[in-house]
């Protein structure tokens, strides 16, 4: 062991008698020196399985130390070498292509075009610091609503993006054919990605993004369609402003709610002009559900 590297890891894996035992493992092994420990689902005899982590320098210090906590109600295997890992890299396995339709896709610039580029279009944005790749829920549902939206209405002169993080939605709304955008954010690192990924997809000279709130248009600032990809305590104070930005017959599209947010704004959205003309959803990982939701203003 003490040939391999300070910075390589091993895993010792521990079969405890019972939790108890576990827990007394548990709390030695941290004290030796471990530095991190999995605490895999009992067997049906009651045992408990430990998996325990430690550089390879502190090993063998670790692993006495679970033969002494655990004594004869423990057992204790050897020391497990763990293939080490470029983490600068290893995060990109399993990206690919998000198709979002037959027409639209949305790519990692490492990550090779799929077949719907070749027919349709595409934007190349890197995960980063801002939010806004395609992966979550509450964005894939809006860059659908909006792929329908705008290209069965055909072209959208203005269209104003609040939150944009990466600028996906703003730049997606220009790819599929919208004459100009205006994004901002609260986050000057967002603003910065939205302005370097509009440059990398050379819509530049169609997009504008600025630090700041929703307070900082113009007065005379309009829109015929509004992008919003927030959390309903963000959202919900914003409509009427955002309804009051949106043109005659222009449309919203609001993401990031979850399920049981939707009947706590639809007095917000009706109170202020806007008719719910479309909606999708999405379930996560973890069984929640997302909505997106697009909207008219009406009443005009």
């Amino acid at each position: 062991m003490r040939s391999r590297a300070a910075g390589a890891f091993v895993c010792i894996p521990v079969r405890a008698a019972d939790v108890d035992v576990a827990e007394r493992i548990s709390a030695e092994v941290h004290a030796a020196g471990a530095c991190g420990l999995e605490e895999r689902s009992s067997s049906g005899d009651g045992t408990v399985g430990l998996q325990v982590y430690a550089r390879a320098c502190d090993a063998e210090a670790v692993r006495r130390a679970a033969l002494s906590a655990g004594g004869d109600r423990a057992q204790v295997g050897a020391c497990e070498i763990l293939q080490e890992v470029d983490w600068t890299t290893e995060w990109r396995r399993g990206l690919r292509a998000l198709d979002v339709s037959p027409r639209f896709s949305i790519r990692p610039g490492f990550v090779a075009p799929s077949a719907v580029a070749a027919d349709g279009t595409e934007l190349v944005i890197d995960p980063g610091q801002a939010f806004g790749t395609g992966e979550h829920e509450s964005t894939r549902l809006a860059l659908e609503l909006l792929d329908a939206d705008v290209c069965e209405r055909g072209c959208v002169k203005r269209v104003f993006d609040l939150g944009t993080g990466t600028g996906v939605l703003a730049l997606a709304a220009l790819r599929l054919g919208a004459r100009c955008a205006v994004a901002c954010d609260l986050d000057p690192v967002a603003t910065r990605t939205a302005c370097y990924n509009a440059k990398r997809n050379a819509l530049l000279e169609r997009f504008s993004v600025f630090t700041g709130s929703l307070s900082a248009l113009s007065h005379s600032a309009s829109f015929e369609l509004i992008l919003a990809n927030l959390l309903r305590s963000e959202l919900q104070p914003l409509i009427p402003e955002l309804s009051e930005r949106l043109r005659p017959g222009g449309r919203a599209i609001f993401s990031g709610l979850l399920a049981s947010d939707v009947p706590r704004i639809a007095e917000d959205l009706a109170t202020a002009g806007l008719a719910r003309c479309g909606e999708r959803s999405r379930r996560d990982g973890n069984g929640e559900v997302w909505v997106g939701l697009l909207t008219q203003r009406v009443g005009i």
